[in-house]
Parts: structure tokens; C-alpha cells; sequence
């Protein structure tokens, strides 16, 4: 119990950045769909361009979408093949229209201290992984603006509800720095 000298605890404060409800309404969008999905991307839009074009989708539209500089993800189906998560992002240039994007993929994680013991063999390391008593499965959403902003979203398979999904500007640094440069002309 806190003492009348306790600070009280801060309330939450609404989040209001379009990047920000962006790539929440993303993560919860391809949370929908389950576990064991392929890698999933989205382009970032202006929404009030996108309803330009597409007058019909204010039908379906959040309150927060209607904010200026609201953005709204559209995914990109048919991505090219590719050996790998970093050959594809080298495959993908966005035009000047997109905003940003969102990449959503699943990992596995294990501590760190198992990450030091892990074999050199790339075939025995992802099986040391998926064995590994501490592991965890995890979903990141990475989002990112051509301004430089970005946004990741952590959504672990253990702790699978909306209100327990980590978030912050570098939980996966190197996935931000690869959607950045598909920014770049």
C-alpha cells in the first residue's frame, strides 16, 4: 500500500502518434491470424491519401484514424522469393508515396547466456534453440517513417493478449536498420 508520501502512480496516457497506432493496428492485425505465419509486410500510407483513392474504406475506419497524419498499413502480397529475411528487404524499394513500412516476423529467443553456448554449426544452433528448455517464441512488428521514427512491438507466444505487448524504438535494431534503407532512394 503506498504511503500518503508515495508519489501516485502516472496513468496511462493515450497513445496519439500516427506511427505509433499505426503499428499497433498492424500487430493487432496479424495477431489475428495466429502463430506460424510467414514473414509479413506493410507499406505505410497517409490514410487521408489512401481514402482519396479509396473513398469505401472510411466505412471501417477507427476514430484515430481520422487524426491528421493518420497512417494506414497495406500489406503487400507476392513478395519476391529470397534465401532469407535480409535478401529479401535488399530486394524492396518503396516509391515516394509510402510513408513507411512494417515488417512482422516470429522468432525464437533463449537467453543470453544460451546464445554464448550455442554450436558453430548453423544446423545444430537453430536445434540447440528450438530444444532449449527457456526458449520462447516471439512475434516483433518493426515499424519505420522516412523522418527516421521507428517503432518495435514485442508480442510473446507465452503471454499472448493485446495488453501484453512490449513496445519501444530498439527492441530489434538490426531489423530497424534494414527497413530503414528500403526507405532510401
Amino acid at each position: 500500500m503506498n504511503s500518503p508520501t508515495d508519489p501516485a502512480p502516472a496513468a496511462p496516457q493515450p497513445v496519439t502518434d500516427p506511427l505509433t497506432l499505426a503499428a499497433l493496428d498492424t500487430e493487432r492485425h496479424v495477431a489475428r491470424s495466429g502463430w506460424d505465419q510467414p514473414v509479413r509486410l506493410f507499406a505505410l500510407v497517409p490514410t487521408a491519401d489512401l481514402l482519396a483513392h479509396e473513398p469505401q474504406l472510411a466505412q471501417g475506419l477507427a476514430s484515430h484514424d481520422a487524426v491528421a497524419g493518420a497512417l494506414s498499413a497495406v500489406e503487400q502480397e507476392d513478395l519476391p522469393r529470397s534465401d532469407g529475411l535480409e535478401d529479401l528487404l535488399a530486394q524492396i524499394a518503396w516509391p515516394e508515396q509510402v510513408l513507411g513500412c512494417a515488417l512482422a516476423v516470429e522468432r525464437i529467443v533463449v537467453p543470453p547466456e544460451a546464445e554464448r553456448d550455442l554450436p558453430s554449426d548453423d544446423a545444430a544452433a537453430l536445434q540447440a534453440i528450438a530444444e532449449h528448455p527457456d526458449r520462447a517464441d516471439v512475434r516483433l512488428l518493426v515499424a519505420v517513417t522516412r523522418d527516421g521514427a521507428a517503432r518495435c512491438l514485442l508480442r510473446q507466444r507465452a503471454h499472448d493478449t493485446d495488453d501484453r505487448v512490449a513496445l519501444g524504438e530498439d527492441i530489434a535494431p538490426g531489423l530497424v536498420h534494414a527497413l530503414r534503407a528500403t526507405l532510401t532512394p
